[in-house]
């Protein structure tokens, strides 16, 4: 029998939240598994014997208080985190207890530093938003990048990602984004973000080996235009997507991963790629592994565990790169990621 803190899990038996379920004994967690639908909860359990199952819906704040009782901490891996994360950090902060969640949604990261702030930092607990492979790995990466500097003229943020086969919950989260802002772009500048209907332009990144060069779309805007700027002095925060990553996440028809491993991870490889500038210097933070929705498990877990050990350097809502060491968080990640530095 699993023994350790508990940590629930919401949206557990979806596609992250699997990898976050299996992720936490070992880091010695015992997960509950949480969500609004019982038939898939009892499916996730009956691959895994003994574990907790508590069925919650975001509209009814009492079945979370339930999924919630005796509970660590909680990750929220259930998207679109517009519905979902508003009700379930509620939920934490009566429970008394830190939230984490994995949302790349540009607007629902600014929704929880914009709403629970001051609350959280009055309650003397952590919430962690963008705890994922989009928003919390670029910022670790930034940050650690960043090194001894109080500020930059930019950060740059490539992603060179050999597909990117999308899960349902990233297409769901994608459509409610495009919605809340009317379908135009957006990004970060002059230290403020920006919506805009510029065309999308395509240029080449000088990704390091092994990947090499290779032509990325500009100002493909993620969840780190969010992370960043909440605690780094960097005025210019842009972010870039391989052409045929992106080319596969707009197909119409788009397939999800499939796994090729014992651990469930597709064969998806990644590289991601920071660069920091001020003035005439540049230094470089270079990460890279394999699926991006497998590694967001340990990025989520990791932060559990630092923020339950007291490895944390603030209170209330903050990024990662605010609240733990990055490059120790980053090196502590291996094998999932390999981190280098370039200063």
């Amino acid at each position: 029998m699993e023994t350790g803190p508990k940590v629930a899990v919401f949206g557990a038996y979806g596609h992250t939240g699997r990898f976050v379920v299996t992720e936490l004994p070992t880091r010695g967690f015992v997960p509950v598994a949480v969500g609004r639908d019982s038939e898939k909860l009892r499916a996730l359990a009956e691959s895994r014997p003994g574990l907790d199952v508590r069925p919650a819906s975001v509209d009814d704040p009492a079945s979370l208080d339930r999924a919630l009782e005796g509970a660590a901490a909680v990750i929220n891996c259930a998207g679109p985190f517009a519905v979902t994360g508003a009700p379930v950090i509620e939920a934490a902060l009566r429970a008394g207890i830190p939230y984490v969640d994995v949302a790349a949604e540009i607007e629902a990261n600014v929704d929880t530093f914009e709403r629970f702030t001051d609350r959280a930092r009055a309650a003397g607990t952590v919430i962690v938003p963008a705890m994922a492979f989009y928003g919390g790995l670029g910022d670790l990466l930034a940050t650690a990048a960043m090194g001894d500097w109080t500020s930059a003229d930019e950060a740059h943020i490539a992603y060179g990602l050999s597909s990117w086969h999308p899960t349902a919950g990233t297409l769901a989260a994608g459509k409610v984004s495009r919605e809340r802002r009317n379908g135009r772009h957006v990004r970060f500048s002059q230290g403020r973000l920006e919506y805009h209907d510029d065309e999308f332009t395509v240029l080449e990144w000088p990704f390091p080996a092994p990947m090499g060069p290779r032509p990325v779309i500009g100002e493909f805007t993620m969840a780190d235009v969010v992370t960043v700027p909440s605690h780094l002095k960097v005025p210019e925060v842009r972010t870039y997507m391989a052409v045929d990553a992106a080319q596969d996440l707009s197909a119409p028809g788009a397939s999800a991963p499939a796994a090729v491993d014992e651990r469930g991870r597709s064969d998806q490889t990644f590289l991601v790629d920071v660069v920091v500038r001020s003035d005439d210097a540049e230094r470089r933070a270079v990460a890279a592994g394999q699926d991006i929705y497998a590694v967001s498990a340990p990025l989520a877990v990791e932060a559990v565990r630092r923020i339950l050990t007291g490895r944390t350097r603030t209170t209330g809502v903050a990024s990662a790169g605010e609240i733990f060491d990055a490059p120790d968080f980053l090196r502590a990640l291996t094998p999932h990621i390999s981190f280098e530095l370039h200063p």
